[in-house]
């Protein structure tokens, strides 16, 4: 794993500068007036209040996006090509304020600011560029049909689109849900999380200033059962994304099919297993099992939140795991030198530490952390974890957090039983020095991602999205465009077979 540069100097209280709803380019208040607050995870102190969108701003963004997606709108009758250049330019835009917006991100969320300059940023900034590549390149197939007829197919926009953003990638999950949208020519609600509002209502500031034509994007901050129940119900919304818990997911999927069969994509929770074959190399992989659970303070739907390690080296894996994590820095996420902050809000904070508290319970081995760390704001100790079984708790649920289990097996055929016994299948990895065992063990995990001697190796070319309860379609990539565009079949009847 490189080692990146110090970041530049943050801006360690950047001005909120946006906190009323967006829509159809406008600035404007919430219908009821009310607002609510976004908290500083790593002090538990309220920002600022922010305007509180519900059911009746939902219909005035959807009439917006449902006006701007008309034929014969601006929108509709720009070439292709034009709209890569908006998507570039709103690339161009986040890079030129890329300081500012990290910094914004690090005070809403939590997260380490070289985190949030270097990996969020970064990831952003490179979804949009990759699908304003896209733009004029979606197009249909002539088919060689029987008879005199001429076939062909037009790949068109699904129309309006309401996008559900979670709390642990604020920013770069706006550009994976809008990107790809938008370079299909439709239009778009985005509902941010209401505990990480602030970088999706700067990047509104940046779509208007980018150019885009009023009402094709609208952000409305909102609560989940008010705001977001409105949007996934609402009968001129003809898509609907979302990523968070499979709980919520299950919940918009029956709405959806309830108010008009629109067409869903959910990207949902995982239960991760991560397995270390006898042959791996512990030099290395002891810290690569280590990123994929404490990366982002474990909120991360990919987590390698189940360490499977062989029984020959299972005692010197738990060693060298607990100490890695007792040698992690954790404090003040404005600080460079800390790899680790705070989880996002108090509820979260609760349900880890409750977890936890299971794992205690259910007869695990505590190895390390499993406390709170600090007097103030949401900072648990990085945990460590032996002797997990399947059966407990912490070795079957999505903890969302950092806490490491480490669970003993003796082959392939134990392992890839126990990895798919669950009802997620998000990803996987492997970790071997043996091409013949890692082509196996991908080949046999349920999951829609793979990785091997490596974690998280992510890229926005590359299609994401998961089996069984872990989700619904792909995001990202090309797979990632057929989520936002409907096939029509052509048929032309001519004099003669062509």
């Amino acid at each position: 794993m490189a080692q990146l540069p110090p970041p530049p100097p943050a801006i360690k209280d950047p001005e909120v500068k946006f906190t009323q709803l967006f829509i159809n380019n406008e600035w404007v208040n919430s219908e009821s007036g009310k607002t609510f607050p976004t908290i500083n995870p790593a002090t538990g102190k309220k920002i600022c209040d922010v305007q509180e969108g519900d059911k009746v701003d939902i219909e005035k963004a959807v009439a917006a996006a449902k006006k701007a997606f008309e034929f014969g709108s601006e929108w509709r009758k720009m070439d292709a090509s034009a709209r890569g250049v908006l998507l570039n330019k709103l690339a161009d835009l986040l890079e030129r304020d890329r300081i500012y917006i990290a910094s914004l991100e690090t005070l809403d969320n939590g997260k380490p600011f070289k985190d949030s300059f270097y990996v969020d940023m970064t990831a952003t900034i490179k979804t949009l560029r990759y699908y304003a590549g896209w733009t004029d390149k979606i197009q249909g197939k002539t088919i060689p049909v029987d008879g005199s007829s001429f076939c062909y197919t037009r790949h068109e926009p699904v129309g309006v689109c309401g996008q559900i953003i979670p709390w642990n990638f604020p920013i770069t999950m706006v550009s994976w849900k809008i990107a790809p949208a938008l370079a299909c020519g439709n239009t778009v609600i985005v509902k941010p999380a209401e505990q990480t509002p602030l970088t999706a209502l700067y990047m509104a500031s940046l779509i208007k200033e980018a150019g885009f034509p009023p009402g094709v994007v609208n952000i409305v901050p909102g609560y989940g059962p008010t705001a977001g129940g409105a949007l996934t119900s609402h009968p001129d919304v003809n898509k609907v994304a979302f990523t968070g818990s499979t709980e919520i997911g299950q919940v918009i999927m029956a709405a959806a099919a309830k108010s008009n069969l629109k067409r869903v994509t959910l990207e949902l929770g995982g239960k991760s297993p991560l397995v270390v074959f006898k042959d791996a190399n512990l030099d290395v992989v002891v810290e690569w099992a280590h990123q994929a659970i404490f990366f982002n303070m474990g909120q991360v739907c990919t987590a390698g939140s189940r360490t499977y390690v062989h029984e020959d080296i299972y005692d010197e894996f738990v060693k060298r795991a607990v100490a890695r994590a007792q040698n992690k820095s954790i404090g003040d996420p404005w600080d460079a030198k800390n790899e680790y902050g705070p989880q996002v809000s108090e509820e979260q904070f609760n349900k880890v530490l409750e977890m936890i508290d299971s794992g205690k319970k259910e007869g695990a081995k505590l190895e390390c952390g499993g406390e709170r760390f600090g007097t103030e704001g949401y900072f648990i100790q990085p945990t460590v974890f032996s002797d997990v079984t399947e059966n407990m708790r912490i070795g079957k649920e999505e903890i969302f957090g950092p806490v490491q289990q480490i669970i003993k097996f003796k082959d392939m055929e134990d392992v890839i039983a126990r990895a798919n016994n669950t009802t997620y299948g998000l990803a996987a990895a492997c970790f071997t020095q043996d091409l013949d065992t890692a082509l196996e063990f991908s080949s046999r995990v349920q999951a829609g991602s793979v990785w091997v001697n490596c974690y998280n190796a992510q890229s926005v070319a590359a299609p994401f999205g998961g089996f069984k309860m872990s989700g619904v379609g792909r995001e990202l990539g090309e797979y990632g465009l057929q989520q936002y565009t409907e096939v029509k079949t052509v048929v032309i009847k001519t004099p003669k077979k062509l």
